[in-house]
């Protein structure tokens, strides 16, 4: 059988197996790694009664090599199976008409662990298919969650040092309280002075920088990769779309095969990525429903299909969200065309000018596939109030956005078809801003949390409890021109 090799969006790059494209990250060319063969049809009928690790095997099996499923089981008991998360992995929850999946059970509380505590297996297990005995260096920049969660997963894994960079003014208190009280003996937490996508930028440049790859070279050391530009990040994202549709199946709250809308808060875009995937696998999705903060780029490409980040960049309460280059988008516009060329083109222009429009084509497919909607701040905490006021249910700040850009598109087009809600966090990681919502006081993060649990009576989730008082173990700031030296000097260490 012929074997699953991965491509880059920008048609650049030597065909890859799984392992490589796991371990390297991102296409030497700049480009994101995508699957080179058609992903298989999966029977919903045989996935319907499978719990997560086995549901996870079956669904990850369609991008590895046929003959290792027996162990992508084995790293699925290992990330899902052992303790991490409770029993049922993905609770999916009523809030209203509003089914709304709760991706934060995992070991930081946020949506960010489905992936990344999969993906340091996959890269143990791909080091050693490959016989690859060099040091690996995981870098990641951060909006909030994904630092915290990378950290958590690769901890002490053998083998491998991560380096995480965040916003100093950026991520909130809560987020960035977890980063620098991370222990491990490979892990490094580093503030900068700019916002995310200056730090996504370098971590991007550093993989194709000559000087660093002589470096790593004379060093003995690789670089790659915890941000969704990974693939091993995306695909296991693909499987609480599978998974959140089958429950509502065997809850009876729809029959098998019946078409649904997926709601998604939406910042870097792998989080939708996974699912137009998933649709391409044959589960029956209808419409995503994209939902933006004030940093709107993402609304204005669904609505227009032009890509315009020459925009104001703002600091909002939905902070993971605060994006203005949303790498995955790059995928899903190879996807729509098939032409790495034309791809590479829109990207030539986005980074001379700041701006690409796709074409007629491509944008017809964005607008039968998608739809999309933004809030403001003050937007932000009147839903959160609204529908802890009229459910029951409370949110976070970015669930927020996807519950109210959701009830606006309801109003909108009046479609009726069933939602599920992707709950991107749990609502202790925003405290101040969701007591606020739910109560009109003002109270800083530590006093808000024990307050809303007071009030509301929903549980902390435990790797939040206690937070306030754990050791600062990472005190590092650098400026965001200084990124590349940095990791430079961090290799020269190794």
């Amino acid at each position: 059988m012929k074997e699953k090799m991965y491509l880059s969006t920008r048609g650049d790059q030597k065909p890859l197996n799984f392992y490589e494209a796991i371990l390297q990250g991102i296409g030497s060319d700049g480009g994101l790694l995508v699957p080179e063969f058609d992903v298989d049809q999966k029977d919903l009928k045989a996935l319907l009664h499978m719990n997560y690790v086995d549901m996870a095997t079956e669904i990850i099996s369609t991008f590895t090599p046929d003959d290792v499923k027996e162990d992508i089981r084995k790293l699925c008991q290992k990330a899902y199976g052992d303790g991490l998360f409770p029993k049922d992995v993905v609770p999916v929850e009523k809030a209203g008409d509003v089914y709304v999946a709760e991706l934060f059970q995992g070991p930081t509380a946020a949506f960010k662990d489905m992936a990344l505590s999969l993906l340091p297996h996959f890269m143990t297990f791909s080091l050693k298919q490959k016989g690859e005995n060099r040091e690996v260096m995981i870098l990641a920049a951060t909006s909030g969650d994904t630092g915290k969660a990378a950290l958590e997963g690769f901890k002490d894994v053998k083998g491998t040092c991560i380096k995480v960079f965040y916003p100093i003014d950026g991520v909130s208190p809560i987020q960035k309280q977890q980063m620098i009280t991370q222990t491990g003996q490979n892990v490094d937490v580093i503030g900068i002075r700019g916002n995310f996508d200056d730090a996504q930028t370098a971590v991007k440049k550093a993989f194709n920088s000559q000087e660093l790859k002589d470096l790593c070279h004379q060093n003995n050391v690789f670089l790659s990769s915890a941000n969704s530009i990974n693939i091993g990040r995306l695909i296991p994202q693909i499987v609480y779309y599978f998974y959140s549709y089958l429950t509502l199946v065997n809850q009876k709250e729809i029959k098998l095969g019946d078409e649904i809308n997926f709601t998604i808060p939406s910042g870097n875009f792998g989080n939708c990525l996974a699912g137009y995937i998933a649709k391409n696998m044959g589960l029956p999705i209808q419409k995503f429903i994209i939902a933006s903060n004030k940093n709107n780029i993402l609304t204005d490409f669904f609505q227009t299909g032009q890509y315009d980040a020459n925009r104001e960049f703002y600091k909002t309460n939905a902070p993971a969200m605060d994006i203005l280059v949303s790498s995955n988008l790059e995928r899903l516009v190879y996807f729509l065309c098939q032409d790495a060329s034309k791809v590479n083109s829109y990207m030539q222009q986005l980074n001379e000018t700041g701006v690409y429009k796709v074409d007629n084509d491509i944008f017809a497919k964005v607008q039968e596939n998608f739809a999309a909607g933004w809030l403001n701040e003050t937007n932000v905490l009147d839903t959160i109030g609204s529908c802890y006021k009229e459910t029951g249910y409370l949110l976070d700040t970015h669930t927020a956005v996807g519950y109210g850009v959701y009830k606006e598109y309801q109003k909108q087009t009046n479609d009726q078809t069933k939602t599920i809600l992707l709950s991107t966090a749990s609502p202790y990681k925003f405290p101040s801003s969701v007591y606020q919502a739910v109560t009109g006081g003002i109270l800083d993060e530590y006093e808000a949390i024990d307050a809303l649990n007071e009030k509301t009576k929903v549980a902390i989730p435990t790797p939040l409890q206690g937070i306030k008082d754990r050791e600062v173990l990472h005190k590092k700031v650098i400026d965001k021109e200084t990124i590349i030296d940095f990791i430079g000097d961090q290799i020269k260490e190794l």
